[in-house]
């Protein structure tokens, strides 16, 4: 929420501005702002709390920060090996390498682990992607999950209501079972909100072992017949039904 000190101060943030020019999200901007990678009019600056207009010159290693393109979407079907981060240390394949070269820059809303499928939403919007992966959005996020182990009632149960798994409180995950053979299972599983591996350390902790996870809807955006490694922009018709940008 916009303090009423900060209403009267024209322009916006420095870090909003830079994620909504599609260079990175948010918190990365505040993180490059506090290493001194950014300059304002000639100026380095060390502090997000700093307010530009458009007649501001921004740059971010000698980079000049052009306008602040349209805000996109695009729904992407990740395919299991690859990491959902700019850059691994460990230099492994990444989403945003396999990406069509045409592409601007995108950030992910939220993210699927490296044994993880299924739909990702990317954006040039740093700020759209934040606020997308709030809760407060009240999206569900539906998956398929194959898992190897004997399911009970007292789990889905359990699940529902909110499990504690190491100490952390997990929010309410629906599990429906899809199908059975033997100890193999596939389910349906919903969630509000995402924690880091959040499934697979649930299904862990009931002594489940995950085999395959794959993501077939982020709120109202649904992975439908989309092939493995397929991207699709959402129309902007469609993106302002959806979205309040």
């Amino acid at each position: 929420m916009t303090k009423p000190d900060e209403a009267k101060i024209p322009g916006e943030r420095i870090a909003k501005r830079m994620a909504r020019a599609g260079l990175c999200s948010r918190r990365e901007a505040e993180s490059w702002i506090e290493m001194g990678k950014v300059k304002v009019n000639g100026k380095k600056i060390t502090s997000p709390a700093l307010n530009v207009t458009e007649t501001d010159l921004i740059e971010v290693n000698g980079q000049t920060v052009g306008a602040k393109e349209p805000t996109s979407l695009w729904l992407y079907h990740k395919p299991a090996g690859l990491m959902t981060t700019h850059k691994d240390p460990e230099g492994r394949p990444t989403v945003f390498e396999r990406l069509p070269k045409a592409m601007p820059r995108v950030v992910s809303v939220g993210r699927l682990d490296i044994n993880s499928e299924g739909l990702l939403l990317l954006t040039n919007d740093g700020t759209l992607a934040r606020k997308l992966e709030l809760p407060s959005t009240g999206w569900i996020r539906r998956y398929r999950v194959r898992a190897y182990g004997g399911i009970t009632e007292s789990m889905i149960t359990e699940a529902k209501q909110g499990a504690i798994v190491e100490g952390v409180q997990y929010g309410s995950v629906e599990i429906v079972l899809e199908s059975q053979k033997g100890n193999n299972s596939w389910l349906q599983v919903s969630l509000s909100e995402g924690k880091n591996r959040e499934i697979r350390r649930i299904f862990e902790h009931y002594g489940l072992q995950v085999s395959r996870l794959i993501r077939v809807s982020y709120g109202p955006f649904q992975l439908g017949a989309m092939h493995s490694g397929e991207v699709k922009e959402v129309t902007g018709k469609q993106l302002r039904s959806f979205i309040t940008l």
